[in-house]
């Protein structure tokens, strides 16, 4: 896994495919700012890496303007008709092994087929973030898209690995709105090989369609008409309706402060403030180990499950207050607690980051979420909506519980650091519960280490499941492995990469030299730079 920092004088984009790399880097070059390279970007991903997002996705961004740091919430909120009863009657159970009582207490929502569909926030998400702060036209952004979908575009290992899962995983579904999936994504009865050409001609149209009328097609014009249709014939709840009231919601970045750097992540509905509460956690200790990492981590899980949920249905109480976080960090001791657990979920998800000449810098995720999402495709635009309703909790009680119109708990979180008010950079980790743990890593090997987003990425990660389960990377320390042992940890050595997440990180250099970032060793990565 090793892989040197990419340094650039003008301007770099950061992500986990070289096409939409590129894509993203052809807008800097022709004067376009860090906003138009991470939406070309955006826009790109879902085309050549479809199971991890694509234009039924949600979206989350932060903008460094030079100035200040902004934050967007792009993400879709469940259909007016949904409600928890609905939801709980295609709920799913964990495991047959379950008695009665259990299984209703467990009961999860659906993750597949229409029910855990709610509106997809991306394409708004592309039009807000260039309204604001774009240079070149908006159509521009979806050329190089346009086209690998139109004349086809080569299959990389990574994607055709995952790709390969979700044919496998499909072949089990029994939802009839699902079937249609394979007609789009698997038309020859499997998913393509590595080095094979791809083609999709729908998701073309679709983006033209975006790209052309500023996203209106999506929320009010030809494709929201069609997607409407298409839910009403195949048993979905979504409505035109639904889709002509989406809006994002410009919302103010959360703040964790950790050894004189400020740590930023974008408020509720997402788990970002788990992250936070851990950084504020261990920056309360005089000192601090792996097994203290992990048990702020759980911590701030412990909270994030119990607690996060669309403001705009109830407050969402302060985790980071001082005195509370007083009280949380007097629970770390030296033996692995067992935090009540909460509901770990694997997410299918891209994320970037983008810089340019002027200092403007994003870090920008989207995802559908555990790869292809719901399985639900719109067949002649070629694009899979999200199941972010299975982010839903069904207990009456739970703030997160399914309601109409409200969004859901998610998992996909961008972060952006900064130090005495200057920026840093934009830096983030994929993979549902593995996020804000991939957070508090990358953060840690750079400022604790001094290292450079390359090797701070490259570091073997640890991944806490639930209760004292952790699994390592092949390549961790064993005398660390060792010690988290005798502390009462219980500790697996995985053989399985994708648990760790892929990420990419761009920060400033001294005296305004530049860039140096990074892209995950894990996956298909890269940092394209000029």
């Amino acid at each position: 896994m090793r892989r040197q920092a990419v340094y650039a004088p003008n301007g770099v984009v950061a992500t986990s495919q070289p096409l939409a790399a590129q894509a993203g880097l052809a807008m800097l070059r022709e004067g376009g700012s860090a906003v138009d390279a991470a939406v070309a970007a955006a826009v790109t991903l879902t085309v050549v890496q479809p199971g991890s997002n694509d234009i039924g996705s949600d979206l989350f961004a932060l903008v460094w303007d030079g100035q200040r740091l902004h934050g967007l919430n792009a993400s879709g909120r469940a259909p007016a008709a949904l409600t928890r009863e609905l939801l709980a009657a295609g709920g799913e159970s964990p495991t047959d092994a379950l008695g009665a009582a259990q299984a209703q207490a467990a009961l999860a929502p659906p993750s597949r087929g229409w029910l855990p569909v709610t509106v997809p926030g991306a394409p708004a998400g592309w039009r807000d973030l260039h309204d604001r702060f774009g240079r070149v036209p908006f159509e521009r952004l979806f050329a190089d898209a346009v086209s690998y979908a139109e004349h086809g575009w080569t299959v990389s290992p990574t994607v055709a690995a995952n790709w390969a899962r979700s044919v496998r995983l499909h072949s089990g579904l029994t939802q009839a709105e699902c079937r249609a999936w394979a007609d789009v994504f698997a038309p020859d009865g499997r998913a393509p090989r590595p080095g094979e050409r791809f083609r999709n001609p729908g998701a073309a149209q679709a983006l033209r369609l975006i790209g052309g009328s500023h996203a209106d097609a999506f929320y009010h014009g030809e494709i929201a008409h069609a997607l409407a249709a298409h839910a009403a014939a195949t048993g979905g709840l979504l409505t035109a309706d639904d889709l002509a009231r989406h809006e994002s919601t410009w919302v103010e970045p959360m703040r964790a402060d950790y050894r004189g750097f400020s740590v930023y992540e974008l408020p509720p509905n997402g788990q970002g403030v788990a992250a936070l509460q851990a950084f504020a956690l261990l920056d309360g200790l005089a000192g601090h180990g792996l097994h203290e990492q992990i048990e702020a981590m759980k911590l701030g899980f412990a909270d994030a499950h119990a607690y996060v949920a669309d403001p705009a249905a109830g407050p969402v109480p302060d985790l980071l207050e001082p005195g509370y976080l007083a009280a949380r960090r007097a629970l770390i001791g030296p033996r692995a607690g067992d935090p009540p657990p909460g509901d770990p979920m694997r997410g299918g998800t891209v994320y970037l980051a983008a810089a340019d000449s002027d200092g403007m810098m994003v870090s920008l995720i989207q995802s559908t979420y555990m790869g292809f999402g719901s399985f639900v495709v719109l067949p002649e635009y070629g694009f899979t909506l999200q199941n972010r309703g299975a982010g839903f909790s069904l207990d009456p009680a739970h703030p997160n519980v399914a309601a109409p119109g409200k969004r859901p708990f998610h998992t996909i979180i961008p972060g952006f650091l900064c130090r005495d008010g200057a920026a840093v950079g934009p830096f983030g980790v994929m993979g549902g519960h593995m996020q804000p743990q991939g957070h508090l890593q990358l953060i840690l090997s750079t400022v604790d280490e001094g290292l450079d987003p390359q090797a701070a990425l490259t570091r073997p990660r640890w991944y806490w499941h639930t209760a004292r389960q952790v699994e390592v990377e092949p390549e961790f320390d064993p005398d660390l492995v060792s010690d988290l042992r005798e502390r009462g940890h219980e500790v697996t050595v995985a053989d399985d990469r994708s648990t760790f997440g892929m990420g990419q990180a761009i920060w400033c250099l001294p005296d305004g030299a530049g860039y140096v970032a990074g892209s995950e060793p894990r996956g298909d990565g890269q940092a394209a730079a000029y």
